[in-house]
């Protein structure tokens, strides 16, 4: 997937082959969500390894594009081509088990999503979190699951605690 796009970084693949090894157990069935989805590279990975859906969320109209050719023809695949905030209203009453959150570097928005996925999670629910050089503050309903570090990119999974 080459492209270059303003504020989209794919995950690098062995990052993706190690997140997917850590998680690999909790994907088989699971209803993902890909909230900042980018390209779709991380669903499309849950998908190949077993998730029953996955919801992919992409507001730049660009990426959402090559998102939308990523997919097609892939079932299990729900998209929304719009900001998050509004993506999350429409999702109201679905429950994921698997959230991917890997928003563009440097907006700090792991922060304020953490809490706003409670309406969407039940426990012991995984949320994901993709970031590099970001303070993160975890809503105490939410537990350190796994993290590992990969230069400057941190992967860190929190377990939902219901």
């Amino acid at each position: 997937m080459g492209f270059d796009i303003a504020g989209t970084r794919p995950t690098m693949d062995r990052v993706k082959e190690s997140l997917f090894a850590m998680i690999q157990n909790r994907i088989k069935d699971a209803t993902v969500l890909d909230l900042f989805a980018g390209s779709g590279s991380l669903g499309i990975e849950a998908l190949s390894n077993g998730a029953q859906e996955v919801y992919f969320v992409e507001y730049g109209s660009q990426i959402y594009e090559i998102l939308k050719k990523n997919v097609s023809g892939i079932e299990g695949v729900k998209l929304y081509p719009m900001d998050y905030q509004a993506a999350l209203k429409k999702m109201r009453g679905i429950t994921f088990d698997i959230v991917f959150l890997d928003p563009p570097y440097l907006e700090n928005l792991i922060t304020p999503v953490l809490p706003q996925l409670e309406f969407f999670l039940k426990k012991d629910s995984l949320v994901v979190c993709e970031f590099e050089n970001e303070k993160i503050e975890v809503p105490s309903s939410y537990q350190l699951w796994k993290e590992k570090k990969y230069g400057e990119k941190h992967i860190s999974i929190y377990r939902y605690l219901g």
